[in-house]
């Protein structure tokens, strides 16, 4: 009987790889193929009409991977659990992450359980980038080699890496290899680390109708993400799609972005939407089970095996996976075993990030968000009818407020679960507010839309945490009693070039000199430029220059209280007799140092330098590179334009992340946006899009989006088929 069973696994296996088989799959390919039409712009971007919205998926997936296999693979590589696989044992950890919220067969199960509509689209996402591999042998993937309709399932909430990567790979690391927990130190280390880091996230802004001059509502999107992390696109079915923006790449989903009628911006949460669940674990019989009240439950207990690339080959690690109703054993806290629950309902997120793109106006995207599975992130949002709104969250578990859920709870309590989740009506919500503006730049939402704001006591706590930072304070300060916007005004006000950060930072290194009748010579003209320095960053500016080492010498070397957020530790500096002084003249000894001088222009040291297509750059000094007059979100600026990482040798500083997709909406009878992306559409240096939108991007000098298809034909340099391009 076995025997018969294998034969006939074995004789499907050959029919479905048999030449035949092979061949109608392209001849599927081609047919689909042929109803799509790509129509590439002026700045390379795609266009993608097809008759289907499925169509319409292929084409997208087709020119993605013209513009950047290398992402869309990597993307899918990471999310899928492979990442050892490519870059050796250190990332093993993010594989075993990936396999304990969920496994190849269980992403499986979800694409069967999908709707039939949506089963399609992920097939055509998946027909896409093979039919691409098809018609270029020449590209050799790094690992997938083939994709699969059931990928999509891992990276389905559309955002930069969703809530997965708050889990913290080192605490998993420890528990699977120790059972223990992570140093003290180590976790502190981590935090000062993540404190230095230029900040995550992004910027909303909605202007309603009666504050422009056209009388129509507004929207800023500006996403705060690394570098060439989405392209711009726009795609297009009779199906109704026919949405502008960005997409992640390897996303079938436009992500931030507008249809005719509605736009929508995300900005990262502050709502609490995970939590860490204590078990109390029993061994019984060589079975492992968990308190949950009066019961004892048993630990879903199954084993992953990993592979992993050595020098002399593939090698492969077999690890244990732990799970309880509360979610995966992630780590370890006070020597128990520790739950991390999050939202992980892929079909549902799939299914609402792409209906979302297809919205047509505040009731039908309104109905849209009671689907709940946008977690990670807030939603700015503005229409054609007028309306500017405001979701703080999405996904939001309904908890016993008598217990702390910012620390983990006791999870043999049956009190301490989730129980359900909050409704859309229930969540943080602003909707027309009186003044006009709605800003949301990762801050409170309790001053959203200043007097006509949310209140704290209305929310239970876990809601969202009250905390300002200075980019929220610099676009309330910018939106007060202005009106009269136009496209331009709004990324004029997008780019203001005050620091916030800086004017509370300063005055106090300047005023502890002056007190002091021995002062040092070293530091008196750097003290009196920054003395005449109005907080404005430019290419010129020599002060920006030294504001900005010294604010980041402050965060590694200053003191400071625990548990401060970012905006309090940088008011805070300065409390420690002598302290400013040292780090000012630190700094002013390191310029020297680096550069032979203090007196250096911002742009002659901030710089934007893409050499490659590679994910992360290798910057060097002696190579070209352009001066860039932004900076960092940190310091208040809405702009942003900051590192993430260094290179070693490299004295200047390269952006990585920050600005990178952005665009400027109006709706009205019809609508009208202007964009631009860090660099080029494309990740080819050979490409005439590499980095042709760099100057534009640097000078304030957007380009305007072409939605229509007259606009589009006007502005179109090629048009093909997917397999036909000249």
């Amino acid at each position: 009987m076995n025997k018969v069973f294998y034969l006939v696994i074995f004789c499907s296996f050959l029919a479905c790889n048999s030449p035949r088989n092979k061949n109608q799959e392209v001849e599927s390919w081609e047919a689909r193929a042929s109803q799509i039409e790509i129509i590439r712009d002026d700045f390379g971007v795609p266009h993608i009409y097809g008759k289907t919205d499925a169509d319409a998926v292929f084409g997208l997936l087709y020119a993605q991977c013209e513009d950047d296999f290398n992402r869309v693979e990597q993307n899918y590589i990471w999310a899928t659990g492979r990442l050892a696989e490519i870059e050796g044992e250190e990332a093993i950890y993010s594989d075993l992450r990936a396999n304990l919220f969920m496994t190849e067969a269980e992403a499986k199960a979800n694409y069967e359980q999908s709707p039939e509509w949506l089963k399609k689209l992920c097939v055509a996402f998946a027909d896409g980038i093979n039919y691409y591999l098809y018609t270029h042998p020449e590209v050799q993937p790094k690992l997938l080699t083939r994709f699969e309709p059931w990928m999509p399932m891992y990276f389905s909430e559309g955002s930069i890496g969703g809530d997965i990567e708050r889990i913290s790979t080192r605490k998993i690391e420890s528990f699977y290899e120790s059972g223990m927990e992570l140093p003290e130190m180590e976790l502190l280390n981590t935090k000062k680390k993540e404190e230095m880091a230029e900040p995550q996230g992004s910027n909303g802004i909605a202007i309603s109708g009666k504050l422009t001059q056209s009388g129509n509502a507004m929207l800023l999107i500006n996403p705060h993400t690394s570098f060439y992390f989405r392209g711009e696109v726009h795609v297009v079915s009779e199906e109704g799609l026919n949405a502008y923006g960005a997409v992640t790449w390897g996303q079938f989903f436009v992500y931030q972005g507008f249809n005719e009628k509605t736009g929508w911006m995300h900005t990262s949460t502050y709502t609490d939407v995970m939590d860490e669940f204590k078990e109390t674990i029993i061994k019984n019989d060589g079975n492992l089970f968990y308190q949950y009240g009066e019961e004892l439950l048993q630990v879903d207990s199954t084993t992953v095996t990993l592979k992993y690339k050595t020098e002399s080959g593939i090698k492969e690690k077999t690890f244990p996976m732990y799970r309880t109703h509360h979610g995966p054993i992630t780590h370890a806290v006070d020597g128990q075993w520790t739950a991390s629950a999050m939202m992980w309902e892929p079909v549902k997120a799939l299914e609402q990030s792409f209906v979302r793109t297809k919205k047509d106006g505040y009731k039908e995207f309104r109905e849209m968000m009671d689907i709940r599975t946008n977690s990670s992130n807030n939603t700015v949002y503005a229409d054609a009818e007028g309306n500017i709104a405001y979701f703080h969250g999405n996904f939001v578990p309904k908890r016993n407020i008598s217990f702390d859920y910012s620390l983990p709870v006791d999870g043999s309590d049956p009190q301490t679960d989730w129980q359900g989740l909050h409704t859309v009506d229930e969540n943080i919500l602003v909707l027309n507010p009186e003044n006009g503006w709605i800003q949301n730049c990762n801050s409170t939402p309790y001053t959203s839309a200043l007097e006509f704001s949310p209140k704290k006591e209305d929310y239970p706590y876990y809601m969202s945490r009250d905390e300002e930072n200075f980019r929220g304070i610099h676009a309330i300060e910018l939106l007060t009693d202005r009106n009269s916007y136009t496209l331009d005004s709004l990324i004029q006000l997008a780019h203001d070039p005050y620091l916030p950060a800086f004017e509370a930072l300063i005055p106090g290194l300047i005023k502890e000199y002056n007190k002091h009748e021995d002062k040092n010579p070293k530091l008196r003209e750097p003290i009196e430029l920054l003395e005449k320095w109005d907080f404005k960053t430019s290419k010129e500016a020599v002060a920006m220059t030294l504001a900005h080492h010294y604010g980041m010498r402050y965060y590694r070397e200053g003191d400071s209280p625990a548990g401060m957020s970012a905006m309090e530790r940088i008011q805070f500096w300065g409390n420690e007799p002598g302290e400013q002084l040292k780090i000012f003249e630190d700094t002013i000894d390191q310029l020297v140092e680096d550069f032979g001088t203090w007196d250096i222009p911002w742009g002659d040291i901030n710089r934007y330098q893409r050499l490659n297509g590679d994910i992360i750059q290798t910057f060097k000094d002696s190579l070209p590179s352009v001066g860039v007059g932004f900076a960092s979100g940190t310091w208040g600026a809405l702009a942003a334009y900051g590192a993430r990482y260094t290179t070693p040798g490299a004295k200047k500083i390269y952006g990585t992340r920050g600005n990178s997709f952005v665009a400027a909406v109006e709706f009205g009878e019809k609508v009208k946006a202007k964009t631009i992306l860090a660099g080029g559409q494309s990740g080819n240096p050979s490409s005439p899009h590499f980095d042709d939108q760099i100057e534009k991007y640097i000078n304030v000098d957007w380009k305007d989006a072409a939605y229509y298809r007259e606009d589009v034909l006007n502005r179109g340099e090629e048009s093909y088929n997917p397999g036909k391009r000249k």
